[in-house]
């Protein structure tokens, strides 16, 4: 049964190849290679016609939420798709989601009667869609992950993506894995999800290795690289983006 509730502090750091490559071996210690460990991850954010939510999102606010719809691997019809709420709030994720065939995802996002896995956490969704009016798919974004947890605590998660691309059109999950990279060559974003305080051990590893925590998001970056460049070529919203020639399209890993 796949997890539905979550309660946990997020720290994001980017990582350059060489701290990625000396920080792996360093952690082979205390961390084993998750259940899932490899994947591609894709990811359909979605906010209201004036970007409500990423907008408020990038003021740090105390309280923050995203809406967003989650697929491993390019899916099909009847792939299981999952269907998130996350919200932070003074630096705890408070994430609840539902799971479904992606089909049965989409119909009960258009206000369809489905099945329902769990009618709480599906009426905290539809209380998002009707709070937040005009609520769609704005952004696609994809990323290979490796995940890690630990060996004393399972608890503890270490994530790495790299290959992050995004598009901010064609935001049909169905449509395969392509768009612009996010990151330069080279470097990873790691993830520490932690349900209580970071291990002393951890926190050792990253002061010798001078790795510091990062304020980063791949929808906020997303979002504001595809704005500032509309704005230098005198357009509105993220249309700019279907002129984009080239972009890069990676095969899934599962």
């Amino acid at each position: 049964m796949a997890q539905e509730v979550f309660k946990r502090t997020e720290k994001k750091y980017l990582l350059t190849k060489e701290q990625f490559e000396r920080l792996s071996a360093r952690l082979d210690e205390y961390m084993k290679k998750d259940r899932y460990f490899e994947s591609d991850i894709m990811s359909v954010y979605y906010d209201t016609p004036d970007y409500r939510l990423i907008r408020a999102s990038l003021d740090k606010p105390v309280f923050k939420e995203k809406v967003r719809l989650r697929t491993y691997g390019v899916p099909t019809g009847d792939s299981t798709a999952f269907l998130e709420y996350k919200r932070k709030y003074k630096g705890i994720v408070y994430k609840r989601r539902t799971f479904m065939e992606l089909n049965e995802v989409l119909r009960f996002i258009d206000g369809e009667k489905v099945r329902e896995n769990n009618p709480q956490i599906e009426n905290e969704l539809r209380y998002a869609f009707r709070v937040y009016e005009g609520l769609a798919p704005r952004m696609l974004i994809s990323y290979h992950r490796l995940a890690y947890s630990g060996i004393e605590d399972p608890n503890l998660r270490i994530t790495f993506d790299d290959r992050i691309i995004y598009r901010g059109y064609d935001l049909d999950l169905r449509n395969g894995i392509y768009g612009r990279e996010l990151l330069k060559d080279g470097q990873r974003l790691m993830e520490i999800k932690i349900p209580n305080a970071m291990p002393l051990w951890l926190s050792h590893i990253l002061d010798d290795l001078k790795i510091f925590p990062s304020s980063f998001s791949k929808y906020g970056k997303a979002y504001t690289t595809l704005m500032i460049e509309n704005r230098l070529n005198g357009r509105d919203g993220l249309s700019a983006e279907k002129t984009t020639s080239n972009p890069k399209r990676y095969k899934t890993a599962i």
